[in-house]
């Protein structure tokens, strides 16, 4: 996933400042006259760094820079648009919407390493900072996104644009500061705007506090173990790394398991101890809801939906889904749901299904029991290992982290797209366990710079991402640099660091977004790389991940650890032909989530004011889960409201979105089977999706993206077959509503 749509990043410092680097011409294209005073910019973040490529110094940068940084970029913003409001000439493109465009560099430049570091080393100074600065940001983004008189100015430009000469990226520019603004507010009353600026503000403040507390409760509820004994089943490598997290934690002598972000947690399909597992799950499921005493986020997740519900209402929607798609490549929620909906039937009788082979399971061993959550993947995993002759734990043995990163992922990019990498060891990081590479292009120019920050610490929050410490654009000369950041278990001293299957796929996932942003080939950087709607953003790094599995990859990269043997090839058969095994949990749990995500956000403003208290929180989503139709005692959503941090730790995230997880998977489905149906690896492959898709931001309509890669529209059955949900007659369409989207799709269900 990418930055550009969670809560690292502030929502409110990116909004219409672009995160933009700037240069001296700031405000060319502005007609002559006396600019109003801008202030003189001091400090590390006043101008663009001097290392390679813009890199941010580490060194030269302290805690107590951060809030004078964000006072004077917001200072220097203001003066920035007031110099566009001001000015005495007619608006024009570049007076106006360039001019904009240009602003808020200082900002941009504080804000991306802030969000970076309080998303993955942050302290308690930095959450200090980030809870009294949020609200700050909030408002100044709604000053100039309000800014009535910079809003005439935009419109005046957006209601001559048919008699303009302009680039398709001039266009696109253009057609999103209008919509952005008009999104934001900018045709609504003044009183309908103040309250507008009321509740962003607010917002801003308590999905900061969901954030900072649904961390500090996955912190919290590590499952500490006295009797080594009750560990059984875990490996060696795993205990050590259980002891040395209690050590660090003040209690020598015990095992702490650490919590992910996810509901699932990945020790217990190791552990033989049913009581263990079931306490561990229940510390899971339970974060932040008030039960297992590591905080309760209810009252806040509550009020987030009624301020948005509210919001909505004065735009004249019925409730927030249907504000903010307005900019998805779905639309709308009806869109969205059918495209689930289709699913569902198929899904749960294949819950169920699963369900009955797992029983089987267990009483084939002796037990006396039904599967239950924490059960589920012990004995999934057992049924797999025996019907695909797969195991787990031995597949691992292959996949070494500094391999798979080097030898798959950056070896399948050199494949696809001629890219060359070289580590370096010379530019300052955030923590010692980062690295960096520069990546040259296909010709061997630099292309960009790329850090990779691997492993699961306090520090960080949960989950996987990608983001940009500098954004490409032909207008600043400015090449990428990305980060990727994983939550890996660290491997104890002394021990090799293996990665899980699971891990190898994530790190391929994390990659194509980061080729997503370093092959950015736009002029501006609110248009460039990554910059799209949230339901196209994932596509690119979803099919990359289908190269963690290309035998000629492979072969490259999955190296016993101990033998140096290439992982052979009838155990990637099993892992492939194992693909559809355990979709029931594997696929239904996303599916519960983003159905979750959609009940929350279709209430009403009435609706949502009446959910006001914990028990009425907890009412509603036994309810919500209840109607998505599928077994969710048995497998409960990815996460749960209490902690679902993509669509509460932000003002918008992923609200309304975790969908986009599942639309983008059947532009992925569809994009693979192009690739296989035209020879796979290639770097005639590679050079196509580049240029039709990777390199083209947010310049374009998404569908027409998607025909000029694949030659057709986005079709599903490639995804139902993906997933083992083929046979029946459920039907969707996911046409979109101005005609130009995806084909009318027959799915069928089993």
């Amino acid at each position: 996933m990418t930055t550009r749509f969670l809560a690292a990043v502030s929502l409110a410092s990116l909004s219409l400042a672009g995160c933009t680097t700037m240069n001296d011409d700031a405000m060319a294209g502005a007609s002559p006259m006396a600019a109003p005073d801008i202030p003189q910019a001091t400090g590390y973040f006043a101008a663009d760094s001097t290392l390679p490529f813009h890199a941010p110094d580490f060194t030269k940068i302290s805690e107590d820079d951060y809030i004078p940084a964000f006072e004077q970029g917001m200072a220097i913003q203001r003066a920035e648009v007031k110099a566009i409001t001001s000015n005495p000439a007619a608006p024009t493109f570049d007076n106006t919407i360039v001019a904009l465009e240009k602003s808020g560099a200082e900002l941009g430049r504080v804000s991306r390493v802030f969000y970076a570091l309080t998303g993955s080393n942050t302290t308690d100074r930095l959450d200090a900072i980030d809870e009294e600065i949020s609200p700050k940001l909030s408002a100044h983004s709604d000053a100039i996104s309000l800014d009535p008189e910079l809003f005439a100015r935009v419109q005046a430009v957006y209601d001559n644009r048919a008699a303009m000469s302009m680039t398709p990226e001039d266009a696109a520019l253009l057609e999103d500061t209008y919509e952005s603004m008009v999104h934001a507010g900018a045709k609504l009353t003044p009183e309908q705007r103040e309250r507008v600026k009321a509740i962003n503000t607010e917002l801003s403040t308590i999905t900061t506090q969901f954030g900072q507390q649904v961390r500090d409760a996955t912190v919290d509820g590590a499952i500490f173990v006295t009797d080594k004994a009750m560990l059984a089943g875990m490996s060696d490598a795993d205990i050590a790394s259980a002891a040395k997290l209690a050590q660090e934690k003040g209690k020598p002598g015990q095992w702490a398991i650490a919590l992910q972000n996810t509901t699932q947690q990945p020790v217990l399909p190791s552990l033989e101890n049913r009581a263990l597992r079931e306490k561990i799950f229940n510390a899971s499921i339970h974060r932040a809801d008030g039960v297992a005493g590591t905080g309760d986020t209810r009252a806040l997740l509550a009020k987030i939906a009624a301020l948005r519900a509210e919001k909505a209402a004065l735009f004249g929607e019925p409730d927030w889904a249907s504000y903010a798609m307005y900019d998805r490549m779905a639309k709308n929620p009806k869109t969205a749901l059918d495209f689930i909906g289709q699913m569902v039937p198929a899904l749960a009788a294949t819950q169920r299904s699963d369900a009955a082979a797992l029983n089987a399971q267990i009483k084939a061993e002796g037990g006396n029991f039904d599967v239950k959550p924490w059960d589920w993947y012990r004995y999934a995993n057992k049924v797999k290992a025996e019907r695909y002759d797969l195991d787990e734990d031995k597949v691992m043995e292959y996949f070494q982290i500094q391999k798979v990163l080097e030898d798959g992922v950056f070896y399948a990019a050199n494949q696809l797209y001629g890219l060359s990498f070289k580590r370096r060891t010379d530019l300052p990081v955030y923590h010692p366990d980062v690295w960096t590479y520069t990546v040259y292009d296909r010709d061997g120019s630099e292309l960009g710079l790329f850090y990779f920050d691997p492993y699961q610490r306090p520090s960080k929050r949960g989950g996987a991402w990608m983001s940009n410490f500098v954004e490409q654009s032909h207008r600043t000369g400015n090449k990428p640099v990305i980060y990727n950041v994983l939550n890996i278990p660290k491997a104890a001293d002394g021990q090799p660091q293996l990665v899980s299957f699971d891990n190898v796929n994530t790190m391929f996932h994390e990659f194509g977004h980061a080729l997503h942003g370093f092959f950015a080939d736009q002029k501006y950087e609110s248009l460039s790389g990554t910059a799209t709607a949230r339901d196209f953003v994932e596509y690119p790094s979803q099919v990359n991940e289908m190269w963690a599995t290309d035998p000629k990859v492979l072969a490259n990269y999955a190296k016993h650890y101990k033998t140096g043997e290439t992982i052979p090839a009838a155990m990637i058969d099993k892992i492939e032909e194992s693909g559809k095994f355990n979709q029931g949990y594997d696929f239904g749990e996303t599916v519960e989530a983003a159905l979750l995500d959609m009940k929350w956000h279709a209430l009403s403003a009435q609706e949502a004011a009446a959910i006001d208290t914990p028990a009425e929180v907890d009412a509603f989503e036994k309810k919500a889960l209840a109607e998505t139709g599928l077994e969710v005692g048995l497998v409960p959503p990815r996460y749960r409201s209490t902690y679902f941090n993509h669509v509460f730790s932000d003002p918008t995230g992923y609200s309304a979105g975790y969908y986009s997880y599942l639309w983008t998977q059947m532009l992925d489905h569809d994009s693979r089977k192009w690739f296989r149906d035209n020879g796979g690896l290639t770097r005639k492959n590679g050079d196509h999706f580049r240029a039709t898709v990777l390199s083209r931001g947010g310049t374009m309509d998404y569908f027409k993206m998607f025909n000029n890669f694949a030659g057709h529209d986005p079709q599903i059955e490639p995804l139902l077959e993906a997933r083992g949900l083929t046979g029946g007659d459920a039907s969707a369409d996911t046409t979109s509503d101005d005609g130009a989207g995806a084909s009318k799709v027959t799915g069928t269900t089993e």
